[in-house]
Parts: structure tokens; C-alpha cells; sequence
């Protein structure tokens, strides 16, 4: 883990909420506010419905889904004195998985990108009265590390996309500096999709 370059060694065991505090104590020992929260980690898991492993779904939902939210509240202090000033932001980088339902056999991912996708609704009713805006992106095929299908297959992937390509780093780029700018201070738990037309397609 790491706040801003600054490095926070964890033990292999530390629980989520441990592993959050850590985090939060590290960042707000070099700052005291926090402008914009990106909470951005995430896990896919696929495996057929009769063989899906409980680790497979325990670790998915745990990063994907109950991490935001504890991260969320460890870094609540700095977020207020942000939103002293000006609107803070929370941006959960959900998935087109929580909105429409992918072939694919990744049940946990799909249920962990739902529930954040509605986690970021319920979030935002609490924390806009802080004057934290709190919001989501659900991204479709973009090329990484986890979606390795659009980083090894990109041209036959985009002959599925109604837009005719994959998405790149400046799509992203383009949503989260909405969502994180004076632009978005009155998107309050909305979740803006980022997938050149793939759910609507489903």
C-alpha cells in the first residue's frame, strides 16, 4: 500500500479495516486534508458456477466491495477539512459488470461491482451533507493486467464495442477529471459509465 509515495508495509494478515487505518494514519501524518479519494483497487475471480471457490469470492468482495467503504471512513477526517473549502470528492471506479451482466462466469466480480455501484448511492446521501461528493465510474473494456482480453485482444474485442474501439487512458482520464473538478460538485451518487455503448448493447 502507499499514501502518496510514502510506502506502508503491512503484514500479510492485516485485516481491511487494519490495513485502512494504517493507510489513513500514514496520510494524515503528511497531510491534513484529503481533496479527492480515488478508491480504484479491485480483483476479478472466474470460475464455473459449480466449482467457484469461497476464496475466490471472499477475496473479490472484500477488495472490490468492503474495501472502499472502510478506506472511505478511515480517511473521513481529512475529507472534512477539505470540504471545509470546497466540495471533496469520493470516486469509486465500479465496473459495466455491476450494471449489465457480462458471459463470463465471474460471479463474485459482478456482485462486488453491483454492490459498489449501490454502496456509492447510499455513500453519497450521508456524506453530501459534509459537503463529500461521492460518485462512481463504470468502465468497460479498457487494457490492463486484469482485463487481458483488451490488452491482448483489443482489435477483436473492438469489433463487439458499438464505438468500434477499446477504451483508452485519456476516456478515463476525461470522466474522473469531470467527476473530480467543479464540474461535478453536484453529481452526487451517480455513476458514470465509460464503455463507447457495450452495456446498452448486452
Amino acid at each position: 500500500m502507499s499514501a502518496f509515495g510514502h510506502c506502508v508495509s503491512l503484514p500479510a494478515d492485516v485485516s481491511t479495516l487494519e490495513g485502512a487505518q494504517a493507510l489513513a494514519d500514514a496520510y494524515t501524518a503528511r497531510e491534513p486534508q484529503l481533496d479527492i479519494l480515488v478508491n480504484n483497487a479491485g480483483a476479478a475471480w472466474g470460475a464455473p458456477f459449480d466449482e467457484f471457490p469461497e476464496k475466490g469470492w471472499d477475496k473479490v468482495v472484500d477488495l472490490n466491495l468492503k474495501t472502499p467503504f472502510f478506506l472511505t471512513r478511515a480517511l473521513i477526517a481529512p475529507l472534512r477539512k477539505a470540504a471545509e473549502l470546497r466540495t471533496a470528492k469520493v470516486i469509486n471506479i465500479a465496473s459495466i459488470d455491476g450494471v449489465s451482466v457480462n458471459p463470463q462466469e465471474t460471479y463474485s466480480y459482478a456482485a462486488s461491482k453491483a454492490g459498489l455501484i449501490h454502496l456509492t448511492r447510499r455513500m453519497s446521501l450521508r456524506l453530501i451533507e459534509d459537503n463529500i461528493a461521492v460518485s462512481a465510474i463504470a468502465p468497460g473494456a479498457f487494457a490492463s493486467d486484469m482485463n487481458r482480453d483488451a490488452r491482448d485482444h483489443g482489435a477483436e474485442l473492438a469489433a463487439r464495442i458499438p464505438a468500434g474501439r477499446i477504451g483508452i487512458a485519456e476516456d478515463m482520464a476525461g470522466a474522473a477529471i469531470y467527476l473530480a473538478s467543479r464540474a461535478g460538485d453536484y453529481v452526487v451518487g451517480a455513476t458514470l459509465v465509460v464503455d463507447g455503448g457495450v452495456t446498452l448493447s448486452r
